[in-house]
Protein backbone atom coordinates (compact mmCIF):
# COMPACT_ATOMS: atom_id res chain seq x y z
CA UNK A 1 0.00 0.00 0.00
CA UNK A 2 2.61 2.38 0.59
CA UNK A 3 4.63 1.74 -2.24
CA UNK A 4 1.68 2.20 -4.44
CA UNK A 5 0.68 5.43 -2.24
CA UNK A 6 4.50 6.46 -3.49
CA UNK A 7 4.36 5.38 -6.73
CA UNK A 8 1.12 7.56 -7.56
CA UNK A 9 2.97 10.58 -5.71
CA UNK A 10 6.01 10.49 -8.03
CA UNK A 11 4.39 10.04 -11.03
CA UNK A 12 1.33 13.22 -9.96
CA UNK A 13 4.41 15.30 -8.63
CA UNK A 14 6.19 15.96 -11.91
CA UNK A 15 3.22 16.38 -13.98
CA UNK A 16 1.59 18.88 -12.21
CA UNK A 17 5.01 20.72 -11.90
CA UNK A 18 5.10 19.95 -15.43
CA UNK A 19 1.54 21.71 -16.04
CA UNK A 20 2.11 24.49 -13.56
CA UNK A 21 5.19 25.63 -15.79
CA UNK A 22 3.55 25.37 -19.14
CA UNK A 23 0.95 27.91 -17.63
CA UNK A 24 3.86 29.89 -16.43
CA UNK A 25 5.44 30.01 -19.76
CA UNK A 26 2.56 30.64 -21.53
CA UNK A 27 1.13 33.65 -19.43
CA UNK A 28 4.71 34.99 -19.78
CA UNK A 29 4.74 34.64 -23.66
CA UNK A 30 1.65 36.27 -23.27
CA UNK A 31 3.06 39.22 -21.41
CA UNK A 32 5.88 39.51 -23.63
CA UNK A 33 3.93 39.72 -26.92
CA UNK A 34 1.37 42.24 -25.23
CA UNK A 35 4.95 44.13 -24.64
CA UNK A 36 6.02 44.10 -27.85
CA UNK A 37 2.82 45.15 -29.19
CA UNK A 38 2.77 48.29 -27.08
CA UNK A 39 6.08 48.91 -28.01
CA UNK A 40 5.37 49.09 -31.47
CA UNK A 41 2.18 51.09 -30.85
CA UNK A 42 4.33 53.82 -29.54
CA UNK A 43 6.43 53.59 -32.12
CA UNK A 44 3.99 54.43 -34.81
CA UNK A 45 2.70 57.18 -32.81
CA UNK A 46 5.70 58.76 -32.85
CA UNK A 47 6.23 57.71 -36.42
CA UNK A 48 2.75 59.37 -37.11
CA UNK A 49 3.29 62.22 -35.17
CA UNK A 50 6.42 63.48 -36.86
CA UNK A 51 7.19 65.50 -40.27
CA UNK A 52 8.70 63.84 -43.13
CA UNK A 53 12.46 63.90 -43.44
CA UNK A 54 13.48 67.19 -44.86
CA UNK A 55 17.37 66.87 -46.29
CA UNK A 56 17.96 70.48 -45.21
CA UNK A 57 19.64 71.78 -42.06
CA UNK A 58 18.00 74.24 -40.04
CA UNK A 59 20.88 75.41 -38.37
CA UNK A 60 22.93 76.07 -40.80
CA UNK A 61 19.82 77.61 -42.85
CA UNK A 62 19.27 79.96 -39.47
CA UNK A 63 22.99 80.98 -39.59
CA UNK A 64 22.68 81.79 -43.52
CA UNK A 65 19.63 83.64 -42.77
CA UNK A 66 21.31 85.67 -39.86
CA UNK A 67 24.17 86.49 -42.51
CA UNK A 68 21.86 88.15 -44.79
CA UNK A 69 20.10 89.52 -42.55
CA UNK A 70 22.98 91.31 -40.95
CA UNK A 71 25.51 91.56 -43.23
CA UNK A 72 23.87 92.42 -46.29
CA UNK A 73 20.26 93.78 -45.73
CA UNK A 74 20.89 96.83 -44.07
CA UNK A 75 23.01 97.86 -47.48
CA UNK A 76 20.12 96.39 -49.70
CA UNK A 77 17.86 98.85 -47.74
CA UNK A 78 20.27 101.59 -47.45
CA UNK A 79 19.88 101.67 -51.57
CA UNK A 80 16.52 100.49 -51.55
CA UNK A 81 16.58 97.98 -53.64
CA UNK A 82 14.21 95.03 -54.23
CA UNK A 83 15.45 91.56 -54.46
CA UNK A 84 14.04 89.47 -56.84
CA UNK A 85 11.94 86.28 -55.61
CA UNK A 86 14.05 84.32 -57.87
CA UNK A 87 17.25 84.83 -56.36
CA UNK A 88 18.19 82.15 -53.74
CA UNK A 89 18.82 84.66 -50.93
CA UNK A 90 15.09 85.89 -51.02
CA UNK A 91 13.38 85.66 -47.51
CA UNK A 92 10.62 83.15 -49.39
CA UNK A 93 13.37 80.67 -50.42
CA UNK A 94 13.91 79.87 -46.80
CA UNK A 95 11.66 76.89 -45.84
CA UNK A 96 12.33 77.80 -42.53
CA UNK A 97 11.28 81.11 -42.84
CA UNK A 98 7.84 80.65 -41.52
CA UNK A 99 8.56 78.67 -38.60
CA UNK A 100 11.48 81.07 -37.36
CA UNK A 101 9.54 83.90 -37.79
CA UNK A 102 6.89 82.11 -35.06
CA UNK A 103 9.81 81.70 -32.33
CA UNK A 104 9.17 84.38 -29.02
CA UNK A 105 12.47 84.41 -26.77
CA UNK A 106 10.71 85.13 -23.80
CA UNK A 107 13.95 84.47 -21.24
CA UNK A 108 17.68 82.72 -21.43
CA UNK A 109 16.03 79.61 -20.66
CA UNK A 110 12.66 80.12 -21.92
CA UNK A 111 11.53 79.98 -26.16
CA UNK A 112 7.45 80.14 -26.76
CA UNK A 113 6.14 78.53 -30.30
CA UNK A 114 4.34 81.48 -31.67
CA UNK A 115 1.48 78.96 -33.23
CA UNK A 116 0.21 77.06 -30.08
CA UNK A 117 1.86 79.27 -27.57
CA UNK A 118 3.60 76.21 -25.92
CA UNK A 119 7.43 76.65 -23.92
CA UNK A 120 10.07 75.29 -24.11
CA UNK A 121 13.57 75.71 -22.14
CA UNK A 122 16.28 76.17 -25.01
CA UNK A 123 15.44 76.48 -28.81
CA UNK A 124 16.86 73.24 -29.69
CA UNK A 125 13.26 71.27 -27.99
CA UNK A 126 10.93 74.41 -30.43
CA UNK A 127 13.00 72.88 -33.20
CA UNK A 128 11.99 69.37 -32.51
CA UNK A 129 8.47 70.90 -31.66
CA UNK A 130 8.52 72.47 -35.07
CA UNK A 131 9.58 69.79 -36.68
CA UNK A 132 7.17 67.38 -35.06
CA UNK A 133 3.55 69.38 -34.67
CA UNK A 134 4.17 72.19 -37.18
CA UNK A 135 5.84 70.68 -40.18
CA UNK A 136 3.14 71.29 -42.24
CA UNK A 137 4.15 74.90 -42.17
CA UNK A 138 7.51 74.28 -43.89
CA UNK A 139 8.08 76.25 -47.38
CA UNK A 140 9.33 72.95 -49.17
CA UNK A 141 8.45 73.95 -52.84
CA UNK A 142 10.97 76.48 -53.33
CA UNK A 143 14.05 73.76 -54.09
CA UNK A 144 17.26 74.02 -52.86
CA UNK A 145 17.06 75.16 -48.92
CA UNK A 146 18.89 78.19 -47.67
CA UNK A 147 21.44 75.96 -45.63
CA UNK A 148 23.33 75.23 -49.02
CA UNK A 149 24.58 78.71 -49.76
CA UNK A 150 26.58 78.38 -46.63
CA UNK A 151 30.15 77.94 -48.44
CA UNK A 152 29.31 80.78 -50.23
CA UNK A 153 28.09 82.98 -47.36
CA UNK A 154 30.57 82.01 -44.62
CA UNK A 155 28.09 80.33 -42.03
CA UNK A 156 30.93 78.79 -39.96
CA UNK A 157 31.75 82.61 -38.81
CA UNK A 158 28.80 82.88 -36.95
CA UNK A 159 27.33 79.54 -35.68
CA UNK A 160 28.68 78.55 -32.32
CA UNK A 161 29.93 75.50 -33.09
CA UNK A 162 32.36 76.20 -35.20
CA UNK A 163 34.45 73.93 -37.26
CA UNK A 164 38.63 73.78 -36.19
CA UNK A 165 40.69 75.39 -38.84
CA UNK A 166 42.13 73.00 -41.50
CA UNK A 167 44.17 73.23 -44.78
CA UNK A 168 42.88 75.12 -47.29
CA UNK A 169 41.32 73.11 -49.83
CA UNK A 170 41.69 75.30 -53.10
CA UNK A 171 38.86 72.77 -55.00
CA UNK A 172 36.56 73.98 -52.34
CA UNK A 173 37.51 77.67 -52.26
CA UNK A 174 37.19 77.83 -55.65
CA UNK A 175 34.07 76.02 -55.59
CA UNK A 176 32.55 78.32 -53.10
CA UNK A 177 33.30 81.69 -55.20
CA UNK A 178 31.94 80.25 -57.63
CA UNK A 179 28.72 80.08 -55.92
CA UNK A 180 29.85 83.22 -54.53
CA UNK A 181 29.52 85.24 -57.71
CA UNK A 182 26.80 83.56 -59.44
CA UNK A 183 24.63 85.03 -56.63
CA UNK A 184 25.79 88.38 -57.18
CA UNK A 185 25.13 87.62 -60.81
CA UNK A 186 21.33 86.34 -60.43
CA UNK A 187 20.79 88.69 -57.06
CA UNK A 188 21.87 91.72 -59.00
CA UNK A 189 22.08 91.82 -61.95
CA UNK A 190 24.24 94.81 -63.74
CA UNK A 191 22.78 95.59 -66.49
CA UNK A 192 19.41 96.18 -64.22
CA UNK A 193 20.31 99.86 -63.38
CA UNK A 194 23.54 101.74 -61.48
CA UNK A 195 21.82 100.58 -57.74
CA UNK A 196 22.27 96.65 -59.20
CA UNK A 197 25.35 97.32 -60.54
CA UNK A 198 26.88 99.13 -57.26
CA UNK A 199 25.34 96.03 -55.12
CA UNK A 200 27.11 93.62 -57.24
CA UNK A 201 30.26 95.21 -56.66
CA UNK A 202 29.34 95.92 -52.87
CA UNK A 203 28.13 91.73 -52.81
CA UNK A 204 31.78 90.78 -54.34
CA UNK A 205 33.63 92.54 -51.63
CA UNK A 206 31.67 91.42 -48.74
CA UNK A 207 31.52 87.95 -49.50
CA UNK A 208 33.25 86.91 -52.58
CA UNK A 209 36.91 88.38 -52.11
CA UNK A 210 37.79 86.39 -48.88
CA UNK A 211 37.19 83.45 -50.57
CA UNK A 212 41.02 82.20 -51.33
CA UNK A 213 43.73 80.38 -49.50
CA UNK A 214 45.78 83.28 -49.02
CA UNK A 215 44.11 85.00 -46.46
CA UNK A 216 44.31 88.47 -47.65
CA UNK A 217 40.45 89.05 -47.75
CA UNK A 218 38.47 88.69 -44.51
CA UNK A 219 34.85 88.18 -44.68
CA UNK A 220 32.15 90.93 -44.15
CA UNK A 221 35.07 93.36 -44.57
CA UNK A 222 32.18 96.10 -45.34
CA UNK A 223 30.89 95.47 -41.75
CA UNK A 224 27.36 94.53 -40.53
CA UNK A 225 24.41 96.51 -38.98
CA UNK A 226 24.85 99.21 -36.58
CA UNK A 227 23.81 97.59 -33.24
CA UNK A 228 24.44 99.41 -29.94
CA UNK A 229 27.46 98.34 -27.74
CA UNK A 230 26.71 97.75 -24.37
CA UNK A 231 29.50 99.68 -23.41
CA UNK A 232 28.14 103.05 -25.36
CA UNK A 233 25.26 102.20 -23.31
CA UNK A 234 27.31 102.27 -20.13
CA UNK A 235 28.24 105.81 -20.97
CA UNK A 236 25.31 106.98 -21.87
CA UNK A 237 23.71 105.96 -18.58
CA UNK A 238 26.55 107.42 -16.85
CA UNK A 239 26.40 110.95 -18.36
CA UNK A 240 22.91 111.04 -17.99
CA UNK A 241 23.36 110.18 -13.85
CA UNK A 242 26.50 113.00 -13.70
CA UNK A 243 24.88 115.56 -15.48
CA UNK A 244 22.87 117.20 -12.90
CA UNK A 245 25.85 116.81 -10.39
CA UNK A 246 27.87 118.79 -12.83
CA UNK A 247 25.22 121.39 -12.72
CA UNK A 248 24.59 121.20 -8.82
CA UNK A 249 28.57 121.73 -8.77
CA UNK A 250 28.60 124.76 -10.99
CA UNK A 251 25.94 126.53 -9.44
CA UNK A 252 27.40 125.82 -5.88
CA UNK A 253 31.07 127.02 -7.61
CA UNK A 254 29.19 130.02 -9.02
CA UNK A 255 27.13 130.87 -5.38
CA UNK A 256 30.40 130.94 -3.45
CA UNK A 257 31.78 133.36 -5.77
CA UNK A 258 29.14 135.89 -5.67
CA UNK A 259 29.69 135.49 -1.30
CA UNK A 260 33.25 136.08 -1.85
CA UNK A 261 33.00 138.90 -4.00
CA UNK A 262 30.14 140.42 -1.46
CA UNK A 263 32.59 139.62 1.67
CA UNK A 264 35.65 141.80 -0.42
CA UNK A 265 32.77 144.49 -1.18
CA UNK A 266 32.09 144.53 2.70
CA UNK A 267 36.10 145.15 3.62
CA UNK A 268 36.10 147.50 1.05
CA UNK A 269 33.63 149.56 2.34
CA UNK A 270 34.55 149.33 6.17
CA UNK A 271 38.23 150.51 4.73
CA UNK A 272 36.94 153.17 2.90
CA UNK A 273 34.96 154.29 6.20
CA UNK A 274 38.19 154.26 8.16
Amino acid sequence: MLSASWCMTSFVGPLFLTSFLSVQGAWAGRLIFHGAISKAIIILNLTSESGPEIHCSRERSRAAWKIIEEYLMPFVDEHKYQISSKCRLHPSNDMFREQEAHKIHVDVNEWRCGFCQKRFRAEKYLDMHFDNRHYNLLNDTQGPCLADLCGALHCDQVMESKKPKTKCNPAAVARNRHLCESLADSCFPVNQGSTASRLHEFFLRQFCDSHTCSGGHKPFSRGGRKQSSVLYLAVCILLVLLLPLFYLLVFLSRREMKDGVQVLKRITKAKQKK
